[in-house]
């Protein structure tokens, strides 16, 4: 089976490592061009690229696909398939007519649900018990095209954006073999979404991660998972910005109504009062300019007092 493989984060990785695995045949690779990242600002391949470099795979790099030059470059490739997952860009419809099974995307959830740029991200933020992955045909809609196959995962307590992408690259890979597989032997019949059913998750900026503190303790716990590896959920704290990477909020029989936002410190731990006469357990920070800290250790180095506030 002949395939082009467009995707560029770690979360498209798994999928491709596991096509080539199971010998399918890739014609092209298409990811994002390279970009700086880091403190020195590097440039640097996306990790779809890395990927497609150890197994000596054809890569092709466009800042646009809706050009004639990508389309003229693609022309010469006759794929069974276009396999998409979390590759970055609308898919424009020529690209979906180069094949005769059209491109099959990798959702990171159960589509209708989270469709858009970040559904790993808003699951945990709105609270969701389970997500899972979705395989489907692209059409010419954000995510509305006909679903194929689909996995469900619980959501943990503990889990972030990155531990909870993770597992859902993996499951996401077998899948997308699962489906190309069935595909090719007639054994998948493509169902229309429910569009009444459907919920949006749009690209985060980095002003999501901005805390509001009048919301529930356990709202802004989830918003703290959801938002690691990026942008990560933030306050300021004496005129600066101070990154809360690790936090819990505190069982309901201990509610206090306080300002929200006020610090308190009794019995050597670092709490938040927030919204509905909840607290925020602070277990790991991260002042502007500095390395993360336990909160304890950042207590103890800023000489945090209680009634102290954090926001703007």
């Amino acid at each position: 089976m002949k395939l082009i493989f467009c995707g560029t984060p770690q979360f498209a990785v798994p999928t491709l490592e596991k096509l080539v695995a199971e010998k399918f045949s890739i014609q092209l690779v298409m990811t994002n061009p390279d970009e700086p990242s880091g403190r020195g600002h590097k440039v640097q391949p996306s990790p779809v690229k890395e990927t497609a470099l150890k197994h000596g795979l054809a890569l092709f790099q466009p800042a646009k696909v809706k050009t004639d030059e990508t389309r003229e470059y693609l022309s010469q490739y006759h794929p069974d398939a276009i396999v998409i997952v979390a590759y970055g860009h609308i898919v424009p419809q020529w690209m979906i007519d180069l094949s005769p099974l059209g491109c099959i995307n990798l959702h990171a959830s159960i589509l209708p649900k989270y469709r858009g740029a970040a559904p790993i991200a808003w699951a945990i933020i709105r609270g969701e018990k389970e997500t899972g992955v979705t395989t489907m045909k692209i059409d010419a809609g954000m995510d509305t095209g006909d679903t194929l196959l689909e996995r469900r995962e619980p959501i943990r307590d503990d889990d972030t954006t990155e531990t909870l992408g993770e597992r859902l690259s993996v499951i996401g890979a077998d899948l997308m073999v699962e489906t190309l597989r069935k595909l090719e032997w007639g054994e998948i019949t493509p169902r229309p979404q429910n569009h009444d059913l459907a919920t949006l998750a749009p690209r985060l900026k980095k002003e999501d991660g901005l805390i509001e503190w009048s919301m529930p303790a356990e709202e802004i716990a989830r918003r703290v998972r959801g938002l690691i590896p990026w942008p990560g959920a933030y306050t300021v704290f004496r005129e600066k910005r101070l990154h809360i990477w690790r936090a819990e909020a505190v069982p309901a029989a201990r509610r206090q109504a306080l300002t929200p936002g006020m610090i308190l410190t009794e019995g050597g731990r670092l709490a938040a009062a927030c919204g509905e006469g909840t607290q925020l357990l602070l277990h790991e920070v991260q002042l502007e300019g500095r390395k993360r800290l336990s909160a304890r250790e950042f207590m103890n180095g800023a000489r945090v007092q209680s009634g102290e506030t954090l926001g703007p």
